[in-house]
């Protein structure tokens, strides 16, 4: 049975949504710049700050911007005159991935994947490199997608965007190909058809020079590709083939690359936008022709039904392809785990997946909070919503209602190499911390330094009462966050953590940096580690614990190095820990970083620390840096100012190497203000610094 209201309601929720949620569209029927409505934007107070770029194919609208917004061309684009380029290069490689024993015995490998179409924020003034606010959304189950769209684009600011290099610095890391957007609106929303036809404009030789700048945009960049989406009606049959032209054209030139392109059902072998709700024989064309591949997967528009869905199977495979190459459209911006949804026709139970599936908006686990949120009431609810209302993967139940993707789709990790490190770090916070202490007083974000997280929220296996497992913002040994346990351990638990395939010898050490809050009673730690991989899906690892020590409240964060030698060589298949209550007192247990290696080192220092631009108003200088690439592996760069005291203040981090500083003022009567940058190993040591002044 199909659940969803009618195409033409349908259509007007998700437009009107869209709009106002996170203003992507242009200007609504009743004119006005929906996108430029109701956010402050950057004036002359930092005209340094550098955003995610956006543009139009060719032509410009008539008239005048709106405030914040720049109309740019990107027929008329060149990296050498982009001058935020430097912020908005991501340069975290795309991790390569596997897939382990699933947790449960109803998810599967190799069948239903997920796309996101995820809006981080407006088209125009979406800063580069986060900003002074936790108030984000911090995406952390990696473990399940295949596809991030970074979605947006406005007939008002720009139709083409480009991912901000955060959020694709965080998604390499876990494996996660990102897709910026080429949005051609509808007619009702500010679309015109010129921007379509300037779209697929040849030159004089027959090829397509936007398909190119699409091709050198993604690989300057650093992202994997692009999702497009051409909803403006009133084309013909001809513009329809110049467009299915202008995609074989795009795949041809960024497949050497690794560049993707994933088609929306919207335009139709017509001209006309169709929205079929399945693959058929009017959008065929755009997915796969007589010569092939066209597109790599399709977004099927959320018109679709259980028998469509099974046609459009059956049709991918007649054509050589994969039927999980369809994307199902599930609408979850307005209702989230409550949206009514056909599970059965995507994602059955008792038989094979028909399609994958695309969650539009998957950020209403953010937006539906109320605006006085926290981090962990977001996290809180994104993990509700990824892994059941249960919050345990290993029994997410989800046969009706909600099916949280942890019943249906087997995750996938990246620890494959040595050394591997995390801190818990979701790449927000409230504060920033170094080995415990506070080094930035004020709340951030910044996807890029998000680190890899446990996938499975929360696998916990004990004969007693399941402790409350959480990400926490009120303390951390280093970045934002760390991991808390929380409860009465009346038997010992077992948290699962990451599954792996990390090689191990006679001199592996895994370091595991752990503290318990003031009003905690005592608890004893063990590492869980296994060497071989589960026996069967929802079963444990077979596990052997090392002891780790007992922790008593009030001593502070402590790390404990333990050598995997006694276990003899071979691979880690799962890590974990076992926590042992004493006495029936409520514990509430912190890990903050956790490690594995063969050999410890600090990185290169980078060089060349300058400034690059300066802006000041009342009294307040903004401040782009630039430096010179640390040699050898460096996994991200920080920032600090020093004061005339000694101390130092983290000032921000980035995967690349450019910075921009808002806002600094003079202390008391220092003639510079000293900045540095330090490099930032896997393993979370630092280089020396290098360093600059900036005089008052």
């Amino acid at each position: 049975m199909n659940r969803h209201p009618s195409p033409v309601s349908r259509r007007r929720v998700l437009l009107a949504g869209a709009g106002s949620a996170a203003a992507l569209l242009g200007p609504s029927p009743g004119g006005g710049t929906a996108a430029a409505a109701g956010r402050p934007r950057a004036g002359a107070a930092d005209s340094l700050q550098p955003y995610a770029s956006y543009w139009f194919p060719d032509s410009l609208p008539s008239g005048t911007p709106g405030d914040g917004i720049t109309w740019r061309s990107l027929k008329a684009w060149t990296p050498g005159n982009d001058r935020d380029l430097a912020f908005n290069t991501a340069t975290v490689p795309l991790a390569e991935r596997f897939t382990p024993v699933p947790a449960n015995t109803t998810a599967r490998a190799g069948q239903a994947r997920i796309s996101a179409l995820a809006a981080f924020d407006h088209t125009a003034g979406n800063p580069s490199q986060g900003s002074s606010t936790a108030d984000y959304y911090a995406p952390t189950h990696w473990a399940y997608l295949d596809e991030l769209v970074f979605w947006g684009g406005s007939s008002g600011e720009g139709l083409i965007l480009a991912p901000n290099a955060p959020v694709v610095d965080a998604a390499h890391r876990h494996g996660v190909p990102v897709l910026g957007t080429v949005f051609l609106p509808p007619v009702a929303y500010g679309g015109q058809l010129r921007w379509t036809r300037d779209l697929v404009q040849r030159d004089a030789a027959g090829s397509f020079p936007l398909a190119a700048k699409l091709v050198q945009v993604a690989t300057v960049y650093g992202f994997d590709g692009w999702f497009i989406n051409a909803e403006t009606g009133g084309g013909d049959a001809a513009l329809a083939a110049e467009m299915q032209a202008f995609l074989r054209a795009l795949r041809a030139a960024g497949s050497g690359h690794g560049l993707r392109i994933t088609w929306y059902d919207a335009m139709n072998s017509t001209g006309q936008v169709g929205w079929q709700g399945a693959l058929d024989e009017l959008n065929q064309p755009f997915f796969q022709d007589d010569a092939g591949p066209v597109a790599d997967s399709m977004f099927v528009d959320f018109r679709w039904s259980a028998g469509r869905l099974a046609d459009s199977g059956r049709l991918a495979e007649q054509l050589g392809r994969s039927r999980y190459e369809l994307w199902a459209g599930v609408d979850v911006e307005s209702a989230g785990w409550d949206s009514g949804t056909d599970w059965d026709a995507i994602i059955p139970g008792g038989r094979d997946h028909v399609v994958s599936y695309g969650f539009y908006r998957p950020e209403w686990t953010l937006r539906h909070l109320p605006a006085e949120r926290t981090p962990g009431q977001f996290h809180a609810a994104d993990d509700r919503f990824w892994s059941g209302e249960g919050l345990d993967p290993t029994r997410p139940g989800g046969t009706g209602g909600w099916r949280a993707p942890a019943s249906a789709v087997a995750d996938r990790s990246t620890l494959t190499a040595l050394p591997f490190a995390t801190t818990f770090n979701t790449g927000h916070g409230l504060r920033w911390y170094e080995d415990g202490a506070v080094t930035s007083a004020g709340p951030w974000n910044h996807l890029g330094l998000q680190d890899r997280l446990p996938p499975r929220r929360w696998a916990v296996r004990t004969a007693g009462q399941h402790p409350e497992v959480s990400l926490d913002f009120a303390d951390a040994w280093r970045g934002g966050s760390s991991l808390l346990v929380r409860g009465a351990l009346d038997a010992p638990a077992t948290l699962e953590l990451f599954p792996a395939r990390l090689p191990a010898g006679s001199v592996t050490v895994l370091d595991l940096t752990h503290r318990l809050d003031p009003a905690s009673g005592p608890v004893t730690v063990e590492v869980a580690v296994a060497l071989r991989d589960a026996p069967s899906p929802g079963e444990p690892a077979p596990y052997s614990f090392l002891p780790a020590g007992t922790l008593a409240p009030g001593s502070g964060w402590r790390t404990t190095s333990l050598r995997l030698g006694s276990l003899g060589p071979g691979t880690l298949h799962a890590l974990g820990v076992r926590l042992t209550g004493r006495g029936g007192a409520a514990v509430a247990w912190r890990l903050g970083a956790l490690a594995v290696r063969d050999a410890t080192g600090s990185p290169a220092a980078p060089t060349g620390l300058r400034v690059t631009g300066t802006a000041t108003t009342d009294g307040a200088t903004a401040v782009r840096l630039g430096w010179r690439r640390a040699p050898g592996p460096v996994r991200h760069y920080e920032l600090y100012r020093r004061f005339p005291d000694g101390t130092r203040e983290f000032l921000g981090g980035t995967c690349g190497t450019a910075f921009h500083v808002p806002g600094l003022r003079r202390a008391r009567n220092e003639p510079a203000a000293r900045l540095e940058v330090r490099a930032v190993h896997e393993l979370f040591t630092v280089s020396q610094p290098s360093r600059t002044q900036l005089p008052w």
